[in-house]
């Protein structure tokens, strides 16, 4: 090999910030992040990214309560107190989520369900037909709830 390959290489290396990862892998990370809405219609949430981890936060939602506006629902069912106040809209329910290009699925996430006030162990992936699927579980995904969602 050439030394002004190696040179240009490098230089390639250097410039593209190259952290391991392939830009295939960053962009199918990636394609979780967006505004989702569950199947019945009852909850929306936008997906984003921090650093390396996805998380998601409640941007609307329907409880079947039309005599309380969204914004006054608070997380009254939280076991820390000092939390049951704060605004369940724009309240962040799942975090964590990292993406593993081995298997095109989003790992070892935190989902927090509100109505229940508890946390569990979460996954993500979507499916082929464009729809993200969305499991919280305990300990193991076999006993757990999967929560479908289509983009909007």
């Amino acid at each position: 090999m050439s030394t002004q390959f190696l040179l240009s290489f490098f230089s390639l290396l250097l410039f593209t910030g190259n952290t391991g990862k392939t830009n295939n892998s960053i962009a199918a990370a990636e394609l979780i992040c967006g505004k989702w809405q569950t199947e019945e219609k009852s909850l929306t949430v936008q997906v984003y990214q921090v650093d390396n981890e996805f998380r998601a936060k409640i941007i609307w939602f329907n409880d079947g309560d039309n005599e309380k506006d969204m914004d006054k629902w608070t997380d009254k069912r939280n076991p820390d107190p000092a939390l049951r106040g704060r605004k369940i809209l724009g309240m962040n329910v799942l975090e964590k989520l990292v993406y593993d290009p081995d298997s095109n699925s989003w790992e070892d996430g935190i989902i927090y369900d509100a109505k229940s006030g508890r946390h569990w162990s979460s996954s993500a992936f979507i499916d082929k037909n464009g729809k993200l699927k969305v499991k919280g579980y305990w300990h193991f995904k076999f006993i757990g709830k999967t929560m479908t969602f289509k983009r909007i």
